[in-house]
């Protein structure tokens, strides 16, 4: 049942959604220890492509490691509400996971607040 370009999609009428995401395994993107680690809830690793067809919103980036289609290894879709921070001085990368949970998003986020 896969919807072009993506390659895994399932029947959402399975699938139920909770009060922040969907119910599927969130995903976790290890970094440098397994300490350090960027959760990727249903809300951000699902995408809705019909009314009943929920499709893994990564798509594949080519055969050849060397010679990838596309640079691009986390996309618009995966970002949506989780607030990143770039430090390039430092070349850091900061990061929450979905700011649902917190009962907010990017576009109302208090970035004045201390918490």
């Amino acid at each position: 049942m896969a919807v072009a370009p993506f390659r895994a999609c399932f029947n959402s009428t399975n699938i139920i959604s909770t009060r922040v995401s969907l119910a599927v395994p969130s995903i976790d993107l290890v970094l440098q220890s397994e300490n350090v680690y960027w959760r990727i809830f249903g809300a951000n690793s699902m995408v809705q492509v019909t009314k009943v067809v929920l499709c893994l919103g990564f798509v594949d980036n080519g055969q050849s490691p060397s010679n990838p289609r596309t640079n691009i290894v986390i996309g618009g879709h995966q970002i949506e509400d989780n607030l990143l921070q770039f430090d390039l001085a430092s070349s850091r990368l900061g990061f929450s996971s979905s700011l649902l949970f917190r009962q907010t998003i990017c576009g109302n986020f208090n970035f004045t607040s201390v918490a």
